[in-house]
């Protein structure tokens, strides 16, 4: 059947065309392999041995290097590096296994649950099947990936193609911590057949490490592109504005002392990164903080005008001294409770609390630009 091909093509055609194998060699074949090496020049009798310079000796091989791999078995492509191009990896010095370090950017995703979902989406973005997938083991096994390439491309008939058949091995192994990791990938099969015939190819260890890195290194880059989505949608969401509340309490002479508190309509973790940023602006010094425990050690001054601003010029709520903030979750989930207490851990009076809280609400549900 004749096809219909541009003039591009046709040029293509007639140019002469290499497979794989043929790319990783030198131009020019290897008949340089077959040149016999001399010895030094013959000296007539009664002359001088010249000077030899040794600036351009060629040094003898180290005692690791493979004597072998001179000709066609010599592999002249550049070698390829594994790119950690995503937010939080990197490669370890002096290691010689195919993997990156994986550190968590969210404490609100479990780093492993985010990790097998980056391979998978990548995998199903490229059209690869998942034949194998044990999260306990944090295995991910690929069926048969194809890959065809025109070799020959023939005006009146069929075009020669070259396959490339391969199917990859991820593993994904998280420290019990849960803030880093190591990603992982293996080569566990490979098939070449050019033209319908099955080519007798034995991969080197260098061979095996190219497919690898180079697989590897596209699945961090589109793990890239998804941390940057995530970190961006962090970033507007810690933007937004929180809403707080005033619960008052009870000072009733004779009546157990209920402490007021203010409730932020948000969860914990966001409450509490919202906290970091608000209470300086308000004049509280953070001076330590635990967040396992809903814990913020402030010190409480005047020097951000804040409290004058708010009361102006009256005298302040708060004296200037050492305070303790207090996160605790709500019995809603998504709502959290704030304490306010002196250094001694007791309550502050439910006047003072109520009297603060316009000023801190109105900070708490501003929203932040995005920079």
């Amino acid at each position: 059947m004749l096809k219909q091909v541009t003039p591009l093509v046709l040029i293509a055609a007639v140019t002469a065309c290499s497979s794989p194998v043929d790319r990783r060699q030198a131009n020019g074949g290897d008949e340089y392999t077959n040149v016999l090496v001399e010895s030094a020049l013959i000296i007539p009798a009664g002359l001088n041995t010249p000077v030899y310079s040794k600036e351009y000796d060629i040094p003898k091989p180290g005692s690791k290097a493979n004597a072998s791999l001179v000709g066609r078995q010599l592999d002249i492509r550049p070698p390829l590096q594994v790119l950690p191009m995503a937010e939080g990896t990197h490669v370890e010095e002096g290691d010689d296994n195919i993997k990156i370090v994986v550190e968590s950017i969210d404490t609100d995703i479990e780093l492993k649950n985010e990790l097998f979902d980056v391979i998978k989406n990548y995998l199903a973005s490229k059209s690869i099947v998942i034949l194998n997938e044990d999260f306990d083991k944090g295995v991910i096994e690929t069926d048969w990936i194809e890959n065809n390439e025109v070799i020959d491309s023939n005006f009146w008939g069929t075009d020669e193609i070259y396959t490339l058949r391969q199917r990859y091995e991820f593993h994904i192994d998280v420290r019990p911590h849960g803030r880093s990791g190591n990603l992982m990938i293996n080569l566990i099969d490979h098939e070449e057949s050019y033209d319908g015939k099955e080519q007798d190819i034995i991969l080197s260890g260098e061979d095996k490490r190219r497919y690898t890195i180079d697989m590897l290194n596209n699945a961090v880059a589109y793990m890239s592109i998804k941390r940057n989505q995530a970190i961006k949608a962090k970033r507007l969401r810690d933007s937004l504005g929180i809403d707080v509340n005033i619960v008052k309490g009870t000072e009733v002479e004779g009546e157990d002392v209920v402490a007021s508190y203010w409730l932020a309509e948000a969860p914990y973790k966001r409450t509490w990164e919202r906290l970091r940023i608000v209470l300086p602006e308000m004049g509280f010094e953070i001076v330590d903080m635990d967040s396992n425990k809903g814990l913020y050690f402030i010190n409480v001054n005047d020097d951000s005008g804040f409290w004058s601003s708010l009361w102006n010029e009256k005298e302040l709520p708060v004296k200037e001294g050492s305070y303790r903030m207090i996160l605790e979750d709500d019995t809603n989930a998504d709502k959290t409770r704030i304490y306010l207490r002196d250094s001694s851990d007791k309550p502050l009076t439910n006047e003072i609390v109520e009297a603060v809280y316009d000023g801190f609400s109105e900070l708490m549900q501003e929203d932040r630009k995005i920079r």
